[in-house]
C-alpha cells in the first residue's frame, strides 16, 4: 500500500490535472470541461503550443500537410481557419494553436510557466498528488500527461559543449527573438530534420557554414507551396469524408492503398512510380509497395532511388555519397522533407564534415575539433534532437501504487497497454504514449483519438460512480509483447534510430511505436470500448473524499 502524501496547505483540487498546453494537452482540456470535470492544464513554457511553442528554428515547419494537421473535432473551426501554404512554418501553426486556445475559452484553463516535478498517487484516495518547481501542488482524480513525443532535447555526447566562446543554439529551444548569422562562420551539429531544415536557411545568411554529419539521412523534397483557395475550399467541402480516410489509414494521412510488391514489377514501372511519389508527401514513396517496409530487397529498391536523386543534385560525388544512407533501411529513421538541403552543398561557403570519417573530439573555445582538425567558428548549432517517447514522462518523478516509479517499471524500456497506462499507476493517462502509433502517424489524428478515447472511458467509469481506472497486468504484457512482435517483423529495428531509444547512450534499446497502423489501431480501440473496455479494471476509492 501506497504512503499517503502529506498535503500543505495551499492545495488546489481538480478532477483532471494535464500535464502539456500544445495540441494533445488544449484538446483534452476542451473534451473534459465538455463533460463537467474541473480540469487544469499546466505547462513549462510561457505560452500555450506544445511543440510549436518551442521549436523556431529557421525552417521549422511541419512535415505532415496543413490541411491534413488540425483538428477535425470542430466542422466550424474546419471552415474559418484557412491556411497559406502546404506544409505550415512554425509560426502559422502557433497561430493556429492560439487561436483555438482563443475560440474554445481554454487560456483560462492554463497554467503556464510551471514544470511538473513530481506525482504520487494515493491508494487508499484513488487521487494523484503532484508538485511542481514553483511550488505548487494540485490534488487530481485523474492525471493525464500530454507531454510530447519530443519534447525533451537531447544534448550532444561531446565534452567542451560548456567551454566554447562564442554563441550556442539547440534547435528544440531556439531564442523567441530572430537569430542573424550574417557574415558569420557557423557550424551545424546533426542532420536530422532540424538540421535539414535549418541548414539551407543558414547557408543564405552565413559567411560560411559547417556540417557535421555522424548519420546521413533520407530526405525527400517537401514541393512546398502556397495553396490555392480553390483547393482548400475543396478540401473543407470535401473533409468528413477526407477525415474518415485518415482515421482509417495505416499513418493518418490518406493515400491509395498499394496492391504489389517492390519485386514483381520492372525497374522501369517502379522508378515511374517512386517518381510520381517524389515530392508528393511523407508517406507517399515509403507506401508505394506492399513490401517497402517488410523486406530488406524491396526496400533497397526505394533507397537506391532517392540516393540516385541525392547524386544527381550533389555535384560533388564524394560529398554525394557522403550523404547518402546507406546504415539503415529506407524510412526506418523518420524521412525528412526539405527545400533545397541537398543542393545547399554546392555552395562554395557551405563544407561536409563526415564524423564517421573523422570522429568528433570536442568542442574548443573557438569551435569544433575533430580527429583531424579544429575549426574555428563564430556561432554553434546542435540540432542532436530529443529524448524521444519516454523522456518527457521520465523526467518526472512519478509515482505508482506500492512506491513503485515509472522510471524502475521502464528501467529495460515502456511497457504500455496501448500507450495509454501502465498497470499499477491507476488514474494516469498518456495521450500518444509510446506502443501506440504517435510518432509513425499523423498525430493529429493519433492525438484526437487518444484524447477521445481517454474522455470516453472517464464517462464510463463515472457513469458507473467509479472513479479509478487502471490496465490489468495481463493487457499490457499482451499489448507489449503486440507491439514487439509487429515491430520486428519490420526493418524498423534494423535502424539505430530514435524510434529504438538508439540516440540515446543507456536507453534501453526498444522500438517504441506501434506500426499496426493507425486504423487498425483504432478500430481495436473502439472495439475494447464497445465491450465495456476489457482490459481495464474500474473501482472506486477505499477512502471515499468528504462531503
Amino acid at each position: 500500500m501506497s504512503v499517503p502524501t502529506p498535503r500543505p496547505a495551499s492545495v488546489t483540487t481538480v478532477d483532471a490535472l494535464v500535464v502539456g498546453a500544445g495540441l494533445a494537452g488544449l484538446y483534452m482540456l476542451h473534451r473534459l470541461r465538455g463533460q463537467g470535470l474541473d480540469t487544469v492544464v499546466v505547462e513549462a513554457g510561457d505560452g500555450v503550443g506544445g511543440t510549436w511553442y518551442w521549436n523556431r528554428y529557421p525552417g521549422a515547419r511541419c512535415d505532415v500537410e496543413s490541411l491534413e494537421y488540425s483538428y477535425s473535432f470542430s466542422a466550424e473551426l474546419e471552415q474559418e481557419w484557412d491556411w497559406t501554404e502546404k506544409y505550415p512554418t512554425q509560426p502559422e501553426i502557433l497561430r493556429y494553436v492560439e487561436h483555438v486556445a482563443d475560440r474554445f475559452g481554454l487560456r483560462d484553463g492554463v497554467r503556464l510557466s510551471t514544470t511538473v516535478t513530481a506525482a504520487r498517487y494515493d491508494d487508499a484516495r484513488g487521487r494523484w498528488h503532484v508538485t511542481t518547481d514553483a511550488g505548487d501542488a494540485y490534488d487530481a482524480e485523474q492525471l493525464i500527461m500530454a507531454t510530447g513525443c519530443l519534447s525533451v532535447a537531447k544534448t550532444p555526447e561531446v565534452p567542451g559543449t560548456d567551454t566554447f566562446a562564442g554563441r550556442t543554439f539547440h534547435t528544440g529551444h531556439w531564442p523567441h527573438e530572430p537569430v542573424d548569422f550574417t557574415g558569420r562562420r557557423v557550424a551545424v551539429i546533426g542532420t536530422g530534420s532540424s538540421g535539414i531544415q535549418t541548414i539551407p536557411l543558414i547557408a543564405e545568411q552565413a559567411a560560411e557554414l559547417t556540417v557535421f554529419q555522424r548519420t546521413p539521412n533520407f530526405s525527400m523534397p517537401a514541393s512546398n507551396r502556397p495553396l490555392d483557395p480553390a483547393e482548400q475550399a475543396a478540401r473543407k467541402q470535401d473533409y468528413p469524408a477526407h477525415r474518415e480516410a485518415a482515421r482509417t489509414s495505416g499513418f493518418g494521412v490518406p493515400v491509395e492503398a498499394a496492391t504489389q510488391s517492390a519485386l514483381e514489377v520492372s525497374d522501369d514501372e517502379r522508378d515511374a512510380r517512386y517518381e510520381a511519389a517524389w515530392g508528393v508527401n511523407l508517406v507517399g514513396l515509403l507506401s508505394s509497395y506492399t513490401d517497402t517496409i517488410v523486406d530488406r530487397a524491396a526496400n533497397d529498391t526505394a533507397a537506391e532511388f532517392v540516393r540516385r536523386k541525392i547524386r544527381a543534385t550533389v555535384q560533388d560525388p564524394e560529398v554525394a555519397e557522403a550523404l547518402s544512407p546507406r546504415d539503415h533501411p529506407f524510412g526506418t529513421k523518420r524521412p525528412c522533407l526539405d527545400t533545397n538541403y541537398y543542393a545547399t552543398y554546392n555552395r562554395d561557403h557551405v563544407h561536409l564534415v563526415d564524423l564517421r570519417a573523422t570522429p568528433l573530439a570536442e568542442i574548443t573555445p573557438r569551435g569544433v575539433r575533430t580527429s583531424e582538425r579544429e575549426y574555428e567558428v563564430d556561432d554553434l548549432v546542435f540540432a542532436t534532437g530529443f529524448d524521444a517517447m519516454t523522456g518527457a514522462l521520465l523526467r518526472i518523478d512519478v509515482v505508482g501504487r506500492d512506491g513503485a516509479t515509472l522510471r524502475d517499471r521502464w528501467a529495460d524500456g515502456p511497457t504500455t497497454n496501448l500507450g495509454l497506462q501502465v498497470a499499477g499507476f491507476p488514474n494516469l493517462w498518456m495521450i500518444t504514449g509510446p506502443g501506440s502509433p504517435s510518432v509513425l502517424s499523423n498525430m493529429m489524428v493519433s492525438i484526437e483519438q487518444h484524447v477521445d478515447f481517454v474522455a470516453d472511458c472517464l464517462a464510463f467509469a463515472h457513469g458507473r460512480g467509479e472513479t479509478v481506472v487502471e490496465s490489468t497486468p495481463e493487457a499490457e504484457t499482451e499489448w507489449t509483447e503486440h507491439v514487439r512482435v509487429a515491430g520486428e517483423a519490420t526493418l524498423y529495428p534494423q535502424a539505430n534510430s530514435w524510434y529504438m531509444g538508439s540516440n540515446v547512450p543507456g536507453k534501453p534499446r526498444r522500438f517504441m511505436a506501434y506500426i499496426g497502423g493507425v486504423g487498425a489501431y483504432r478500430q481495436h480501440c473502439d472495439d475494447l470500448a464497445a465491450r465495456g473496455y476489457p482490459g481495464f479494471v474500474f473501482s472506486s476509492p477505499r477512502v471515499p473524499e468528504p462531503a
